[in-house]
């Protein structure tokens, strides 16, 4: 399953890139990972870099702590990490900029990959129009509060 939300922040791209690279902050942006902090010495955005998420799942519980690990780390372009193990993720989040040719800002889309594993496809068939939903909305949410705060 891939899901993704765009939205234009008027920022510098440099700006943007700093805020959505910053795991520590996303409490401040996502309605589900209340915080993240980073793990195994790791004090900033790198490919290998681990963190953890604390999650409220759909902001009701249940409440759990999520490793992860940062899979893509391209400055101004592309900040991707998986949950779960390092070597096979069990969902991606992402987030990829890109100046606009007009020079109107940046397009900042977030994505969402959830594994294609074989014992996964049961609960997409059951739940993922569901989930789906949930998960496009709770991109937006947090991608025009994260424009809120870059654009203030």
């Amino acid at each position: 399953m891939h899901e993704e939300k765009t939205v234009t922040m008027q920022a510098p791209l440099e700006a943007v890139w700093e805020l959505v690279s910053d795991v520590t902050r996303i409490g401040e942006f996502s309605p589900e990972t209340f915080e993240a902090e980073w793990r195994g010495g790791a004090t900033g955005p790198a490919v290998g870099a681990r963190f953890r998420g604390h999650v409220r799942r759909n902001e009701v519980g249940p409440t759990y702590w999520t490793p992860c690990t940062v899979l893509v780390c391209e400055p101004q372009r592309e900040f991707t990490f998986g949950v779960g193990s390092a070597d096979n993720p069990i969902t991606r989040w992402g987030y990829r900029l890109a100046s606009r040719a007009d020079g109107a800002g940046v397009d900042v889309t977030e994505t969402f990959d959830f594994t294609s594993a074989l014992w996964a496809r049961p609960y997409w068939i059951l739940l993922g129009a569901l989930r789906g939903r949930r998960i496009r909305n709770d991109m937006r949410r947090t991608l025009e509060r994260m424009r809120d705060v870059v654009e203030a």
